[in-house]
């Protein structure tokens, strides 16, 4: 069943009002999808309560929608987690971002590092951070969850680490940590942490992350950790790092 994030606050009285939809949702609806009088949908309020309503009427710039039921089951992580990533190369950006969605992530902040080759102009920083919010949209959609991830602007790494007394816990990935063998820094953290927790993840782009970087970090607070045995890609890290998260709190019971 198709789901439409609505910007329309929800009323005390949404379960028996006429839900107009306008723009892009009349759009989708009724060219891309071609959909009919009595199909059903999920709408999800700004609130993140979703809701199934039936279509019942299609006119040529909107279409209307009453409430069938509510959607009871739960679909967000329990905790907020923030994904940040030393800018990559190429696509790769749009590749965490849409599947790092798809397993949960609150927000993500790309972070300009020492390694990164890729450098945005201001100029094209906006178009980019729009069509990344874009992504994060689509992939909210399909993954049916009921928030849609905030893409931050491009910070410094000064503003990132800064950032660091905004947060429960912060881990940072760190390739040296693996290859010197240590394996538990990782889960210590996330079996100390709590529903509600707020927990930045830090990822370096191609190259990792300097030394200097690294120490600017844990002076800050920040725990290194290795994800396992193997040195992971960037655009993989942050996957493996929500997985994980993802089985100690939803599937780990």
């Amino acid at each position: 069943m198709q789901r439409y994030f609505i910007t329309e606050n929800r009323k005390d009285s949404y379960q028996t009002i006429e839900i107009r939809l306008t723009g892009e949702q009349h759009h989708h609806m009724t060219r891309v999808m071609r959909m009919e009088v009595g199909k059903t949908v999920y709408l999800v309020f700004p609130d993140q309560k979703a809701i199934v309503a039936k279509l019942t009427k299609i006119e040529s710039d909107f279409v209307s929608l009453l409430w069938v039921s509510d959607e009871t089951s739960k679909k967000e992580l329990p905790l907020e987690v923030t994904v940040a990533s030393g800018l990559p190369k190429g696509d790769k950006l749009d590749y965490i971002i849409q599947k790092g969605t798809e397993l949960g992530a609150s927000f993500f902040i790309p972070f300009q590092a020492s390694f990164s080759i890729t450098k945005w102009d201001k100029k094209k920083s906006d178009k980019k951070i729009t069509r990344l919010n874009k992504i994060a949209q689509e992939a909210a959609e399909q993954s049916h969850r009921t928030r849609i991830p905030g893409v931050t602007p491009i910070v410094s790494f000064k503003e990132l680490v800064n950032l660091a007394t905004s947060y429960d816990a912060c881990i940072v990935a760190y390739e040296e940590s693996a290859k010197k063998g240590e394996m538990t820094n990782f889960a210590k953290v996330v079996n100390k942490l709590r529903p509600n927790d707020r927990v930045l993840l830090v990822f370096g782009p191609e190259g990792g992350l300097s030394r200097e970087e690294i120490d600017s970090l844990t002076e800050a607070g920040m725990i290194t950790c290795s994800l396992g045995p193997r040195i992971l890609r960037t655009e993989t890290a942050p996957l493996y790092a929500l997985a994980a998260i993802s089985y100690h709190f939803e599937l780990n019971k």
